[in-house]
Formats: structure tokens, C-alpha cells, sequence
């Protein structure tokens, strides 16, 4: 049995960050920066320069992400914190038109990436990062989590590479409740932290 723990996405653990986000998949380029910017400024950086976002965000702290250890080596990513900062949520139709909650509350918190080594896929991963979210957030005085998993069981074929969404049962097994389903296998999820 792999002993799996997470820690938060500190300055002095950036290169188990980038370990972590390098496994497979988009996280090598995107760099956890896909929500972070809008469309436009995408297409204008490098992935030299989301890493250097990325160390910037991470040097200024609080952390903006947690990563799990498989026997002390970095395996997993999840990004978690308020909202706000992450633009292009608020720019992308399917949610913007479907969340319940005001898009400027900063007490409204994210789980919107998921990165898992391809030598790590297939431990529960994504679950223990997701609770460990979930924990991180409640701490931090978040007042909802909102989320926008896909469900593979919609009848369309899902790129492995989207999956950094999260699958819906994840969520729904963690407590989460669907308040939309703004495309058939795509769902927003909420969780109400004040209870």
C-alpha cells in the first residue's frame, strides 16, 4: 500500500510542482495557468512564461494548489482557491451563465485542475486530492466550492487530456451536488461549506 500525503504548493516545494504537472497530459505547458488568463493573453505566452506565472503565484503565496506525494515522490496536483482570480471561469459561457453564486464573492472557492502522473493514475488520486481540497478550503474561511467536472458517463467520448476537470462521481462522492448541467457531460458542482 504507497503511502500518499499532501502538502501545499509552497515556494520551496515549486520544483515537486513542477514534477507533478510535468507527468502527463497539458500540465507541462499549461502550467496551471488556463484559468488564470484570458484567452488573448494564452495566446501570447510561452510556457516559459506560464512557468514563471506560476512561480510568481506561488511565491506570493497564499498557495494556490496542493500536491500529493506517492511515497514522497510528487504525483498529483489540484488547484484550489477563491474564484475571482481565476478570469477565464467567469469568461467561459457554460459557467457563467449557469453558477448560483455572484461571481465577485471571494468566499466562493474553485477546485478547477487536476494533474496525476501517468505512473500514478488509477490510486484514487484525484479523491484524496479533492478531500484534502476541500479540507484546505474550509480552513481558509471558504464559503462554497464550486467545480465543473465532466461526466464520462454522458454518452461522448472525453479526451483523457480534458479530464483535468475532474470526473463528476469524484465530486459526487465527496458530498458535492449538481446545480447545472450546462452541456450533457458537462456538470457544475457546488459544496456548501458553512454547515
Amino acid at each position: 500500500m504507497p503511502n500518499i500525503t499532501i502538502a501545499p504548493a509552497t515556494a520551496e516545494r515549486f520544483d515537486d510542482a513542477e514534477h507533478a504537472l510535468t507527468g502527463g497530459g497539458d500540465g507541462a505547458s499549461c502550467q496551471c495557468q488556463w484559468w488564470m488568463i484570458t484567452n488573448a493573453e494564452w495566446q501570447k505566452t510561452t510556457r516559459e512564461q506560464r512557468e514563471r506565472m506560476l512561480r510568481a503565484e506561488v511565491d506570493a503565496g497564499p498557495p494556490p494548489a496542493l500536491i500529493a506525494y506517492v511515497d514522497g515522490e510528487a504525483a498529483g496536483w489540484v488547484r484550489v482557491g477563491p474564484r475571482p482570480p481565476q478570469v477565464r471561469l467567469r469568461r467561459t459561457r457554460s459557467f457563467s451563465e449557469h453558477s448560483e453564486e455572484p461571481w465577485d464573492d471571494e468566499s466562493v472557492w474553485t477546485v478547477s485542475c487536476f494533474v496525476v502522473r501517468k505512473e500514478h493514475r488509477g490510486k484514487g488520486l484525484n479523491a484524496r486530492l479533492l478531500e484534502a481540497a476541500v479540507d484546505y478550503a474550509r480552513e481558509s474561511g471558504a464559503r462554497v466550492i464550486e467545480a465543473y467536472p465532466l461526466d464520462p458517463n454522458a454518452g461522448k467520448k472525453i479526451p483523457v487530456n480534458d479530464l483535468y476537470h475532474g470526473v463528476l462521481s469524484t465530486f459526487q462522492d465527496a458530498g458535492f451536488r449538481e446545480v447545472a448541467r450546462p452541456k450533457p457531460y458537462l456538470a457544475i458542482v457546488s459544496l456548501d461549506l458553512t454547515g
